[in-house]
């Protein structure tokens, strides 16, 4: 399989605002947020479906899901929920999808990528959600 761009992310080759790394998964903004504080967690492993991963990449990557969603709770309290979404399709690698939500509406939010990324933003929620 070719390198995703998460591949070459995780590689350092491309750079992000990195909120958390260890030795199975990787979790950082994405540039182009559903809601602020719009996370990706994927797994070290590049695999284009989740249940593709092997048992103890599926637990890493599902704990550090658990992990992110403390930290973005603690950091938006006043939003209802945090959004979970699994996907691998934009990018061949799967990925879960975390941020803030109050409603359904929230979730389908489309961001407008033509639109630069407010990279010193970004970097600040980074900073705060980082473990």
């Amino acid at each position: 399989m070719e390198d995703s761009i998460f591949t070459k992310i995780i590689k350092g080759e491309i750079p992000c605002h990195k909120v958390y790394e260890d030795e199975r998964t990787f979790a950082f903004m994405d540039i182009h947020p559903i809601q602020p504080g719009h996370v990706l967690v994927v797994s070290k492993n590049p695999v284009a479906n989740f249940y593709e991963l092997a048992d103890d990449d599926y637990r890493a990557l599902m704990t550090t899901v658990k992990q992110v969603a403390k930290r973005l709770k603690l950091s938006f309290p006043d939003n209802k929920r945090i959004a979970v979404i699994i996907e691998g399709l934009e990018v061949d690698h799967v990925h879960v999808k975390l941020f803030p939500i109050d409603s359904g509406d929230d979730l389908r939010h489309q961001p407008d990528e033509s639109l630069e990324p407010d990279h010193p933003a970004l970097a600040r929620l980074a900073e705060q959600l980082a473990f």
